[in-house]
């Protein structure tokens, strides 16, 4: 995975949009494009993912569009295995990217990834989240479905959100309990 340089928790500070830019808002995942010179709050920048809170909504901007924000563009970016096969380990590298957009950790070691399975060009992912009533849900899925599709090879991202077994807090790796104080 060739990423420039790894994305961390930020203290909430004022920033100037460079340029227009389009973000999603969240939990809803609806798209608005927020306009040049307005200034915005930045929560958090993780992943690949700039949290920002634009008249009163949280919305995440990408980080090719970081540039937005006057920060440098970082592209996710792997290369294609050699046999034409959509590479599991970079399935699973791609998922480590995603983080929720409150909580400074990643959707695999908060344990919100079930499964993956890889059938030719077709990732499918079976996810749950923290609880039913989370409303990160959309922004989640849309974010796994978009960094998967960047993934050599895959064609097609089909992602299940299930909530039988529950999420419990065992299933967070010891380094998201110890990020989040809970060890």
């Amino acid at each position: 995975m060739a990423v420039g340089r790894a994305f961390q928790s930020v203290e909430r500070r004022l920033l100037p949009i460079q340029r227009e830019v389009e973000a999603r808002i969240v939990p809803t995942g609806d798209k608005v494009t927020v306009p040049a010179g307005v200034f915005v709050t930045l929560t958090q920048a993780l992943g690949g993912t700039y949290t920002i809170v634009y008249k009163g909504n949280m919305a995440r901007i990408e980080s090719e569009n970081a540039d937005a924000l006057g920060f440098e563009p970082e592209i996710l970016h792997y290369e294609p295995p050699e046999d034409g096969k959509v590479s599991e380990t970079q399935v699973w590298d791609t998922l480590r990217t995603v983080h929720d957009p409150e909580i400074p950790v990643s959707i695999v070691d908060l344990g919100l990834i079930y499964d993956v399975r890889v059938e030719s060009t077709t990732v499918h992912v079976t996810m749950t989240l923290t609880a039913p009533g989370c409303g990160m849900g959309p922004v989640l899925v849309q974010d796994v479905e978009d960094r998967l599709k960047r993934v050599p090879f895959v064609e097609k991202v089909s992602v299940s959100l299930v909530f039988d077994p529950p999420w419990s807090r065992d299933l967070m790796s010891e380094e998201a309990q110890l990020e989040l104080g809970l060890f």
